[in-house]
């Protein structure tokens, strides 16, 4: 009698032992129905046993056994597997995690009644677009295609407006002759629609179809399906697309590979990026990691040889060029509120010239603060250890952690004074400025708060390219391979705060960042602009990005980081662990760090003590943190599986963990 082991999302890093006679071989990766408890699960069909793990009486027989859609197959339980393995998060909860929700529920998927408007299917009558490749964009396409039978990691280093695009499609035109299929990962929803305008137009004879967590739940299923069987050969999606199961997958592209948000911060905590070199290597393909501003880790590999490096120096627009930097120092320069006199007159000089501008500012929200005059009150978030931002729009104080608000008080609750101020600025804050000084201006504001579903930010892009916008006035959101032609001018505010953090990574995420708001100016034949404004003009940091000179800020952030110990000379994991019971964490935390020293960690592991997190309680949970770092990732990995057991075996009622291997954020 067949007894089948079964992957489940429970928070137990095992495999579970039921009795199916009607399993076969070819059922392995097949969704089953299973009695876990009182209650029915879903879990994934794992491997038929030749004997059971447990006495034969005591097994229980499977209630379902879904064949309604194809089986995962063997390379995508590989990487699942090692995805688990290397995170050290439970194996069923890694793979069901990796499916659509809808066929994660206890019941068979059923597909919706009009299945094709899914597929984004292509107009063959009409001819794809040309594209025409400079000198450097054909180097680098010939450099990629030299192999494309085995697997090998390439850095498409380009500057802003240097078309990297065009070679991603020249490169799927290429692979798709040879009849593979194509992953095109990207860091935000919102840049799928841009990307999806440019294949169609260029690849109309191919169905292609986009993946990320804004769709519905059953179109997103019909999606996974169509690229599981083969029906779309171009899969462009967010980080989840990475587990999308594709046959003959000859070629994956992370484009903006920098981006954090391709690093899970919940659950299993994945990087995208990292796994789609993994799964490139598994499958023997080439992979592409592009950007104008590569993570410290791509370019250290690439400098080393490990990665192959093709570069694009030049803007694919004849005539285009990088724009000219200028710094104002607001040490020495009057500001009328939070915009200086230069920046009000570049402005105004652009109005004039029927030219658009981008203020750039990240920091949503009216201000980050309400200060009371009198005794110093801020309004505290009930829930979290910060403070609530003001937005003046919805009359409210909300919480950006928890999502908790309130009205904005009209007194103070400790004093009763009435003279509450608003501190610091945020995007609407800044808009009304420049309502302020250009009331004839047409002015748009884009941030989460303006931009809450894919719709919003298609008209917001309409408009922007029927130039009916002016000034734009927008966050992080914007910095990102937007293609804006009629923009000339970039004004940047409130980048000097990530000079204050503690954190190693700030100094390279606020030079990505202005140099990727940068290069939305001047794409187009028309000359650009940028103005930062700044109190500390004398930074190196600085000093790089005037000369938009990513290798020196580069080679010097690395030596810093060497001389520092930190990564990508080192390897790093957190554990995490949060609880609505404080006293109950610390014990924990007491715990899991003496069952680390117990495992005799010694050079080259490092085990620091365990801390409150930056952000101490978060939606009524109190968090706590504990580092370990190696410059060996092995000799982390060996004692991360030892002490994984440990803390499994001791976890408190009420307390949750997490390992977070290669954290970005700390």
């Amino acid at each position: 009698m067949p007894t089948i082991q079964v992957a489940l999302d429970v928070p137990v890093a095992r495999l579970f032992d039921y009795d199916a006679p009607q399993a076969t071989e070819q059922d392995v990766g097949c969704r089953v129905l299973v009695p876990f408890g009182t209650r029915l699960k879903t879990g994934i069909l794992w491997a038929i046993a030749t004997e059971p793990g447990c006495d034969p009486a005591q097994l229980r027989p499977i209630q379902a056994l879904w064949r309604d859609v194809p089986a995962l197959s063997a390379t995508d339980l590989a990487l699942l597997k090692f995805c688990s393995a290397y995170y050290h998060y439970p194996l069923g909860t890694t793979v069901l995690h990796a499916l659509p929700p809808g066929l994660r529920r206890t019941k068979g998927w059923t597909p919706p009644r009009r299945t094709g408007a899914s597929v984004l299917a292509q107009d063959s009558d009409n001819p794809p677009l040309p594209l025409a490749l400079n000198t450097e964009q054909l180097q680098a396409l010939r450099g990629i295609l030299q192999v494309t039978d085995r697997f090998r990691c390439h850095l498409l280093h380009g500057i802003t407006g240097s078309g990297k695009t065009a070679v991603y499609l020249a490169l799927i035109q290429a692979l798709l002759a040879q009849g593979k299929s194509v992953l095109v990962l990207v860091p935000e929803i919102n840049l799928t629609p841009q990307l999806e305008q440019h294949f169609q137009q260029h690849l109309p004879q191919t169905t292609l179809l986009s993946l990320h967590s804004g769709l519905g739940e059953k179109e997103r299923v019909t999606r996974w399906l169509a690229a599981q069987e083969g029906s779309a050969r171009v899969i462009l999606g967010t980080r989840l697309a990475v587990f999308c199961p594709m046959p003959q997958l000859g070629l994956i592209v992370v484009d903006e590979e920098h981006e954090t948000s391709y690093k899970q911060q919940e659950g299993l905590r994945y990087s995208a990026r990292d796994v789609a070199i993994m799964r490139a290597q598994q499958g023997q393909i080439p992979i592409v990691l592009g950007s104008a501003t590569p993570s410290l880790e791509t370019w250290l590999n690439a400098q080393r040889g490990r990665y192959h490096q093709h570069s694009l120096t030049q803007r694919a627009i004849a005539g285009a060029t990088l724009p000219r930097m200028r710094l104002i120092d607001t040490r020495r320069t009057a500001l009328q509120q939070s915009l200086s006199t230069p920046l009000l007159e570049a402005l105004q000089t652009q109005l004039s010239q029927g030219a658009q501008s981008l203020v750039f500012i990240n920091r949503r929200g009216y201000a980050p603060l309400l200060r009371c005059q009198q005794c110093g009150w801020s309004c505290p978030c009930t829930h979290c250890s910060t403070r609530m931002v003001v937005h003046l729009r919805t009359n409210q104080m909300r919480c950006h952690h928890c999502g908790r608000s309130r009205p904005i008080p009209v007194h103070c609750p400790d004093c009763g004074s009435v003279q509450l101020d608003t501190l610091g600025d945020g995007t609407q804050k800044v808009e009304d400025q420049l309502r302020w000084h250009f009331p004839h201006a047409r002015i748009l504001r884009l941030d989460s708060d303006t931009l809450s579903s894919p719709t919003q930010w298609r008209e917001a892009r309409a408009a922007i390219q029927q130039r009916t916008v002016d000034i734009l006035v927008g966050t992080q959101m914007l910095a990102k391979g937007h293609d804006f032609p009629h923009l000339t001018l970039v004004a940047a505010l409130g980048g000097d705060q990530a000079l204050y953090s503690t954190d190693f990574r700030a100094a390279e995420r606020l030079f990505s960042q202005l140099m990727q708001v940068a290069g939305r100016a001047g794409r187009s034949h028309l000359a650009g602009e940028v103005l930062i404004q700044t109190e500390f003009p004398e930074h190196p940091l600085f000093d790089f990005l005037m000369r938009q000179d990513y290798d020196g800020f580069a080679q010097y952030e690395l030596n810093q980081r060497r001389l520092s110990g930190f990564p990508p000379y080192m390897h790093q994991a957190i554990l995490r662990a949060h609880s609505k019971r404080p006293e109950r964490l610390e014990t924990f935390m007491a715990q899991a760090h003496a069952k680390a020293l117990a495992l005799a960690p010694k050079p080259p592991l490092t085990l620091f003590d365990p801390v409150n997190a930056l952000l101490h309680r978060r939606a009524g949970d109190y968090r706590m943190q504990l580092l370990l770092q190696s410059p060996r990732r092995q000799n982390l990995q060996e004692f991360l599986g030892l002490w994984e057991k440990t803390l499994t075996a001791s976890t408190l009622r009420s307390v949750h963990w997490v390992l977070d291997v290669d954290p970005v954020e700390l």
